[in-house]
């Protein structure tokens, strides 16, 4: 094989990446793709992906290759500089939302060969069924047994060499501050998580719902964007952490069958939404009058990321008590979130509002004893809500109860 394009989309890294490896082990040619397609949806993600991209055009080039980046529609711009390069193949990580999947298909009709690899997922999303028939699991824990016993592939090592031929124009990466402060890029999601695992992992299963405490590991944002490889991170030994990798495969591989997850109820409950515009955008600000709820929905709009019990409590709040639709909070944490991502963000939204793949589908957050429990102290609240900075203990997570309300601080628009 003379010339092989290799495109990158959610699996920015060299770090354990099939698709690039195979490449550089087949091809004479290397020519690693990005495409900034304005047809993908990327919310306030943008300056990470932007920082991802430097990141991985430097660890290309540190290997003699390159990162071509270029503006458009993802199939026509890969045809093009296939054309250019007289590429006769294109290497990329499979993924399974409707957008990629669509993608996947025009690729197929091309005049080119075309190979998907994973890298996505732990386990690939359709490579395990249900022992009673279906095309995928439904319920978490016989998927969690089945996933937990399935084969693995071999994590390969990132290639020595790249070999990008010259001449061709690299294009530019935009530049922007990342939303949150975080750095992005596979170089800053491997020094944290060999941080974290050295130094935090052992506690994850005690510390993970302490709001305060923040015992997550925060890498999802790197999961999102391919920095990190799943299966190396499931590679770890720790069973709590692992199962929530598990997790999110578990999404993926419902995703692949049913891809409108994001649009359409998994399972349909005939629910009646309220539509309240006002609720809506005391929720999206962090003005519902309920502490532990604002101080999530705060996070979120200051950090780009919202601790995991507080994603929980903050949704349960919207569908579950405002009854507000779930695809209202879907399209808003997608578009804040960094590590938002389509069969993740849908399959949890869908989970909390009793469409999805949960059990019981009337199960219920209550925001007051979810405080109680995960943020005794108030602490958390303390953080992301400063106008009950002042606010004693024993009201910090019931400020109606006060004679006046603090700082201005809205009443409840539901008492929990």
């Amino acid at each position: 094989m003379d010339t092989v394009i290799v495109l990158f989309n959610r699996d920015l890294r060299v770090h354990d990446h099939p698709a690039l490896a195979a490449a550089c082990a087949q091809a004479r040619r290397v020519v690693p793709l990005f495409v900034l397609d304005p047809a993908i949806p990327s919310g306030r993600r943008r300056p990470f992906l932007h920082d991802c991209l430097r990141d991985l055009r430097d660890s290309l080039r540190a290997r003699g290759g390159d990162l071509l980046v270029r503006q458009g529609d993802t199939v026509a711009e890969t045809m093009r500089l296939a054309g250019e390069t007289s590429a006769t193949a294109v290497f990329t990580s499979a993924d399974v939302s409707s957008l990629a999947r669509r993608r996947q298909r025009r690729f197929a009709e091309e005049p080119i060969e075309f190979r998907r690899f994973p890298g996505v997922t732990v386990v690939p999303p359709d490579l395990l069924r249900p022992s009673g028939g279906g095309d995928h699991y439904r319920v978490f824990t016989p998927y969690w047994r089945a996933w937990s016993g399935a084969p693995r592939r071999s994590i390969v090592g990132a290639p020595e060499a790249v070999p990008t031929p010259k001449g061709l124009r690299a294009g530019a990466i935009p530049r922007g501050l990342p939303y949150g402060g975080i750095e992005g890029g596979e170089g800053a999601a491997r020094k944290r998580m060999r941080a974290w695992t050295r130094d935090r992992l052992d506690g994850y299963e005690d510390l993970r719902d302490d709001l305060a405490g923040d015992g997550t590991s925060r890498l999802s944002p790197y999961l999102r964007f391919g920095c990190l490889s799943p299966l190396e991170l499931a590679a770890c030994g720790n069973e709590a952490f692992v199962r929530q990798l598990c997790w999110r495969d578990f999404h993926h591989q419902v995703a692949f069958a049913f891809p409108d997850l994001n649009r359409r109820d998994y399972r349909p409950r005939g629910t009646t939404w309220r539509s309240d515009k006002d609720a809506e955008q005391a929720w999206r600000e962090g003005m519902t009058g309920v502490p532990i709820v604002d101080a999530g929905m705060r996070q979120l709009l200051a950090e780009g990321w919202m601790h995991n019990r507080a994603r929980l409590i903050t949704a349960a709040y919207l569908v579950k008590h405002l009854r507000i639709d779930w695809r209202v909070g879907y399209d808003h944490f997608f578009d804040l979130l960094l590590d938002g991502d389509v069969a993740d963000n849908a399959g949890n939204w869908q989970w909390v509002a009793g469409t999805g793949n949960d059990t019981r589908p009337n199960r219920t957050f209550n925001p007051l004893r979810q405080a109680r429990r995960f943020d005794p102290d108030g602490e958390y609240v303390r953080r992301y809500v400063p106008e009950l900075a002042d606010v004693p203990a024993t009201h910090i997570l019931e400020p109606w109860l006060l004679s006046g309300q603090a700082g201005g601080y809205p009443p409840p628009l539901t008492r929990p």
